[in-house]
């Protein structure tokens, strides 16, 4: 290192305590040392002499007590989890006695992990990982799990996975400790080539014959360097390794990828295990969706036996009686009156309305027509339905437009020949209009003398009658709202715009009571269900993955010395307890869905009506329980010590 040179790594004044009950043992006391780029430095002393614990800090696996640390000029002792990170990342390969190797994953995926991390596109990495064990005599056993492989073998690809991201710090724990000694000798040929290569070799080892392949050997007893011997010059750094970089929204998608294949691995792995975690899942979801299907099934069927009353439809008009004289001089409802009803959330539906007399005309045939001036919602506060055309739309009464739809006798008086009605031009009085749609027969719009043609009250209102007030207000009360309640409410709302109580309102509920009383202990027991169920099965979800993280903490440890951030240790248990809940949440549906069409099939009552809305809340709900109950569990995964975790089978 030539002078003026920063060393690679400088230790000043380092120790490093533990607590041992009521006592503090320092394992590293007051070290100092410095190691320039290109050097192979041995680190050896007897077991307990703190060496491991030096190499732990060396790595950023491990922070000291008090003293300072550098890499390259840089204090690790300000830098955060996630900058620590990325200083392993970037800098430090490691390559362990024990080889630390993911089972689940082949040697080409296990050597590709650091790069994931890094943001290295997915050509690059396969690759670079190919290149890698190809070097190392691994060319044909890419594929191969680390079950499949020697002990030898397993410690080459753990020395291509610490070159993967071409960092120049080599960590080597004990890297000949669990190999027989030809193995051994081989292990070693690779280290010092890298070596020549110019990377920088760290070796923590008790073998001396080991630890003389070194340029450099410090020793340590007690915690203390008690010798620091050079042997031979140091070589040359090494050039940096160039690999494409993604962006940002590149290396997420390709964190979430490997995060998602490795969930989908762990629970292949316990099959049993994850089944019944999604059990309770199942269950709450296959309830919920069924149950509610079953009353929309039921509500609908009653509904339709009831609709043509209009049992929850009320209409709003001026004056305070019927025949009230002041009526006349009273202010007019005005379509802004209708605009607010429609916005208040107890309200389905709302339409203004206005009526007059006039004649209808369809080429040398005349008839007398209702005229009923409406907005586009007035279908659907009275339950009119098509049997051609559509009605018009907010945009036609926006514009006044010349659209209108007839009913029935309409349609047979002014249609005699057996034309299509729809794109007719009618005239109504002297104005021209389009017929759009065709009403099916309804006894809530059937007029006793004449024919019924239903236009914007916008166009009736500013083409035909030149008057801007309205023959009253009618409104559709939602069904989850009683009449009751939807009356008082409406009444506050216009004595509210109107200032005073100038209006009256009308409404034909008689059986709704009944209807609301069941809707009411049909949503108590849906949500008994839901509560029980999906409670239970988070519970479940949570417990799964608690221990999982317990027998999955060697690799959480892996994982973060490769240089894992805590974001994605998060997201990969995270990942894997929400898509537990989504598969829970698919098979609790298909589970309703076979169910329904059981009941179909031996019950005639009434047909099970699936709700989209239903089905898409069982998902968010199986999501967000996955989420809820997940988190804890992930959140303990990305906070656990490097150092802890890796020291755990």
């Amino acid at each position: 290192m030539s002078s003026g040179e920063a060393p690679l790594i400088e230790v000043k004044n380092l120790w490093r305590e533990f607590a041992a009950g009521d006592e503090t043992v320092a394992v590293l006391r007051d070290i100092n040392l410095s190691i320039a780029a290109g050097e192979m430095v041995a680190i050896i002393g007897a077991s307990g002499s703190g060496k491991s614990t030096l190499m732990n800090i060396l790595g950023c696996l491990d922070r000291p007590t008090r003293g300072s640390y550098r890499v390259a000029g840089r204090d690790t002792s300000d830098m955060s989890a996630d900058e620590l990170a990325a200083l392993r990342r970037e800098r430090f390969g490691f390559v362990f006695q024990r080889y630390h190797l993911l089972g689940h994953l082949s040697a080409q995926s296990n050597v590709e992990m650091p790069a994931i991390y890094a943001g290295v596109s997915r050509p690059d990495r396969h690759n670079r990982a190919a290149a890698l064990l190809g070097r190392l005599g691994l060319s044909e056993r890419l594929g191969h799990r680390p079950g499949q492989l020697s002990g030898g073998q397993q410690q080459r690809v753990s020395i291509a996975r610490a070159l993967m991201n071409g960092g120049n710090i080599i960590l080597a724990d004990e890297p000949t400790g669990a190999l027989d000694s030809r193995s051994g000798e081989e292990v070693m040929k690779i280290l010092r080539e890298l070596h020549a290569d110019g990377s920088t070799i760290i070796l923590v080892t008790h073998d001396r014959h080991v630890a003389e392949h070194a340029d450099r050997i410090i020793e340590i007893a007690d915690g203390v360097v008690v010798s620091d011997v050079r042997t031979a010059a140091a070589a040359r750094p090494r050039a940096a390794v160039a690999q494409r970089a993604l962006s940002g929204m590149r290396v997420r998608a390709e964190l979430f990828t490997e995060a998602f294949r490795i969930a989908l691995l762990a629970m292949k792995a316990q099959r049993l295990r994850t089944f019944l975690t999604m059990l309770g899942i199942i269950i709450g979801i296959a309830s919920v969706v069924t149950v509610v299907a079953i009353g929309e099934g039921s509500r609908q069927k009653v509904l339709a036996d009831i609709s043509y009353m209009g049992t929850n439809t009320v209409e709003v008009w001026v004056g305070r009686n019927w025949g009230d004289p002041r009526a006349a001089q009273t202010a007019g409802l005005q379509p802004a009156d209708s605009d607010a009803l429609a916005r208040e959330p107890y309200i389905a539906a709302a339409s203004p309305k206005v009526e007059l007399g006039a004649t209808a005309r369809f080429r040398n045939i005349a008839a007398t027509a209702s005229i009923m001036g409406v907005s586009e919602q007035y279908f659907d506060v009275m339950g009119i339905k098509f049997a051609e055309g559509t009605g018009f739309n907010e945009a036609s009464v926006y514009r006044r437009a010349q659209d209108v739809v007839i009913d029935q006798r309409a349609r047979k008086t002014l249609f005699v020949q057996g034309e299509d009605p729809i794109g007719q031009i009618i005239l109504l009085g002297t104005l021209p209009v389009r017929v759009v749609g065709v009403a099916e027969d309804n006894p809530t719009i059937r007029n006793a003398e004449n024919l019924v043609v239903f236009a914007p009250h916008s166009t009736v209102r500013g083409r035909m009658t030149g008057r801007t007030r309205l023959r009253s207000i009618i409104v559709k009360i939602g069904d989850g709202v009683s009449t009751a309640a939807g009356e008082a409410a409406i009444t506050r709302l216009m004595a509210m715009r109107r200032g005073a109580n100038d209006f009256r309102i009308e409404n034909s509920d008689t059986v709704r009571r009944t209807m609301e009383s069941t809707a009411k202990t049909m949503s108590l027991l849906i949500s008994a269900i839901a509560v029980i169920s999906l409670v239970v099965g988070g519970i479940g979800v949570m417990n799964i993955m608690l221990v999982s993280v317990s027998e999955r903490t060697s690799e959480i440890g892996v994982r973060m010395a490769v240089g894992a951030p805590r974001r994605d240790i998060l997201s990969q248990f995270l990942i894997e307890a929400i898509l537990v809940c989504l598969l829970g949440g698919v098979l609790g549906v298909t589970l309703a869905l076979a169910a329904g069409e059981v009941i179909d099939r031996f019950v005639s009552q009434f047909q099970v009506v699936y709700s989209l809305g239903a089905i898409v809340a069982a998902f968010v709900c199986s999501t967000g329980i996955g989420l809820i109950f997940g988190y804890l569990p992930a959140r303990n995964a990305s906070y656990l010590d490097p150092v802890q975790a890796l020291s755990r089978e």
